[in-house]
């Protein structure tokens, strides 16, 4: 099966994650991946449905013997955030993505590597075929359409899965067991104008700010990475103000959920006001740089020369549109009291688009309590209502409260500590997880996630630590001969 990542072990875990490399994913397009994943289940002669969504399921009898052990389910997410670097040729809805292995880490070339949760998926059409492993009863559920509002597990359908158990493999930290996530909500903003002509005697740039790490809006909102339609809203502001400039197009981030890493912005500047411009736009790249030096070491700030626009923003809604960028809360609202390091709430302003005289807003809002998102959902929404836009809200999901008196979290703990001679992490993460929903459809399910170690989910520098795969397998492995009977 797989030529690049096939020696690694263990072989059927990597073989079926070079495999899910071959097939695109992107979000609502998992036709492809679809048939993949039920390809190995009727390859196996095992029980495969599919709901009207989408969602998969495949049942996997118990070893003789073990048929009175608990129903565990296995769960992961088939689609994967599509990114790429700009100047990067790949069309995520044919084109392979390209594993390598650079030194300890599995990357991808110039793209997402898909890792979230392309492993965890592997691990579980592993568990499918594994001849060896001794376990009772086990559905695997592969869900669709995770990463743009978890709407497969939204619409799981009732009466597919009989578990009582369930592992969640999205979790991107090695020795550490998730018993909890954050719920969270969209707030969008819609700025309509009547575009108007460009003024006389100017000339047109393009404003690039790029370079910047990017990365998950709720795992790494707390690590102080640049927000590029910030720093370019910063950069527009004070353009404005000192020389005049009108804004013609501004666009900004890709993803709702990740931290938007580039962003540019058409204006055209007063012809006398020009060298000024050029000068200041050097200045406000080094004074950025120098801020962001530690986290953003590749960021960069730019005008260039660009065709003259047909047409610009009023001024009136200009002067509010950037004011409000200005305002829009964006990282950690507040850290959890109860959880060292948790972030509690958090907002993350994701993109922006000028399209058929709209410019249009996405904000998304994180919490573990669900009152607080709420306040942060008003407060966001306020200064946008402030600044005259138009609001809508998504539907948002669910939050998942951790039990600390889990049943699972026991076998989990116990068994770790029996294979590494050391105890796990218990935490909770600040992102959302399927669980949340899952546990809604079928109330009463003791759940879990964990998974190897990832970083840069959701942006081109995503990379999976190769020797961890392992680890997170065997203890896999292992909780599964270590389930208790009904």
């Amino acid at each position: 099966m797989g030529t690049v990542l096939g020696h690694l072990k263990p072989e059927l875990v990597w073989n079926h994650f070079e495999e899910i490399c071959k097939y695109p994913r992107p979000s609502k397009f998992e036709e492809k991946i679809a048939a993949y994943v039920k390809s190995v289940g009727e390859r196996n002669n095992l029980e495969t449905k599919v709901d009207s969504s989408g969602n998969i399921v495949i049942k996997k009898p118990a070893t003789p013997g073990l048929e009175n052990l608990k129903t565990v389910i296995l769960q992961g997410h088939i689609d994967m955030v599509c990114e790429k670097n700009r100047g990067v040729e790949h069309d995520f809805d044919n084109d392979p993505i390209q594993p390598y292995i650079d030194g300890e880490w599995v990357k991808a070339k110039g793209t997402t590597l898909g890792a979230d949760n392309g492993i965890g998926v592997a691990a579980a059409l592993a568990v499918l075929e594994d001849k060896t492993l001794k376990h009772g009863p086990i559905e695997c559920l592969f869900t669709v359409d995770e990463e743009t509002g978890l709407t497969g597990a939204s619409n799981l359908e009732q009466g597919l899965l009989d578990g009582t158990i369930l592992i969640n493999m999205d979790s991107e930290e090695e020795g550490s067991l998730y018993i909890g996530c954050s719920g969270g909500k969209n707030t969008q903003a819609f700025f309509k104008y009547n575009p108007e002509p460009v003024p006389a005697d100017t000339v047109a740039y393009e404003v690039k700010v790029a370079g910047l790490v990017g990365g998950h809006s709720g795992l790494e909102i707390h690590t102080g990475r640049g927000n590029a339609i910030k720093i370019i809203n910063r950069l527009l502001i004070n353009a404005e103000k000192n020389f005049g400039i009108s804004l013609a197009q501004i666009e900004g981030g890709n993803k709702h959920n990740a931290i938007p890493r580039e962003a540019f912005a058409v204006v055209v500047v007063p012809k006398n006001q020009e060298t000024a411009f050029k000068a200041y736009v050097a200045e406000f790249n080094k004074s950025v740089k120098d801020e962001n030096a530690t986290v953003e070491k590749t960021l960069e700030v730019s005008a260039e020369p660009h065709s003259m626009p047909p047409n610009v923003l009023p001024a009136g809604l200009q002067s509010r549109l950037l004011l409000a960028l200005y305002a829009i809360p964006h990282g950690v609202i507040k850290m959890s009291a109860d959880i060292p390091e948790l972030v509690e709430t958090s907002t993350n302003l994701a993109t922006i688009k000028t399209e058929n005289s709209t410019v249009s807003i996405v904000t998304s809002q994180r919490s573990s309590v669900a009152s607080e998102i709420i306040d942060i959902v008003d407060m966001t929404a306020s200064v946008m209502r402030l600044a005259g836009a138009e609001i809508s809200f998504g539907d948002g999901y669910p939050g998942w409260k951790p039990n600390v008196n889990s049943e699972v979290l026991g076998i989990f703990k116990s068994t770790f500590k029996k294979l590494y001679s050391k105890e796990p992490e218990v935490k909770a993460i600040h992102a959302g997880l399927e669980c949340g929903i899952i546990g809604e459809k079928y109330p009463g399910l003791d759940m879990i996630s964990f998974g190897p170690t990832m970083f840069g989910v959701h942006s081109p520098d995503e990379r999976l630590k190769i020797d961890t795969v392992p680890r997170f397998y065997e203890l896999l492995q292992n909780v599964l001969q270590n389930i208790p009977r009904n």
